[in-house]
């Protein structure tokens, strides 16, 4: 072997595991189910979405530097602990997302009351400026149902251009972008 087909060789052999890897992975994820996540919503999630497009960091990244998108994160926001004593102050802790993103939060589990529903029916109006064509993108933090199922929602209100983020906030983080202080959609 000449001295400059090493580092080829050595390449083509990563190449060859680092897809050995994904492929296993997809093999092991969970079949997507005929309606929503009800429970476990920390679990392994499906590789797929049926109707929707499923993207990785340096797609998110790509569509979020493009503008054209709407990100919007699902991840719901902390409850009051139950064992706090009766007065106790509690402040919910801070969330970080991705610049621009709208935080939604709670509207991702399996079942919603009619009064989350329309508050995620109209954070997607207004995210899609009304058009059922604009670009979405759901996302939370890896292996957590919760975007799936909003974005399976979304799908299901009749918006065109869904695209599911599995990675989320932990794929953002290990890319080294950028983030900021999340507020809660009204």
């Amino acid at each position: 072997m000449k001295p400059w087909q090493r580092p080829l060789l050595v390449m083509s052999v990563v190449a060859l595991m680092l897809a050995g890897a994904e492929a296993n992975a997809q093999s092991q994820a969970p079949p997507e189910p005929e309606g929503y996540r009800l429970d476990n919503f920390r679990a392994p999630t499906p590789a797929t979405l049926a109707g929707a497009t499923v993207i990785g960091t340096v797609e998110a990244e790509a569509l979020w530097r493009q503008g054209t998108a709407a990100f919007i994160d699902v991840l719901p926001q902390p409850e009051r602990p139950a064992n706090l004593p009766s007065g106790t102050l509690w402040r919910a802790p801070t969330h970080d997302t991705i610049p621009g993103a709208i935080w939604l939060p709670n509207v991702g589990y399996g079942a919603l009351a009619p009064e989350m529903d329309d508050y995620l029916r109209h954070g997607l109006a207004v995210a899609s400026k009304q058009d059922l064509s604009h670009p979405l993108v759901f996302f939370c933090i890896r292996n957590c149902w919760i975007s799936w199922n909003a974005a399976k929602r979304a799908l299901g209100y009749h918006y065109s251009a869904v695209f599911w983020f599995p990675d989320g906030t932990d794929g953002w983080r290990e890319a080294d972008l950028p983030f900021e202080k999340a507020e809660r959609s009204p």
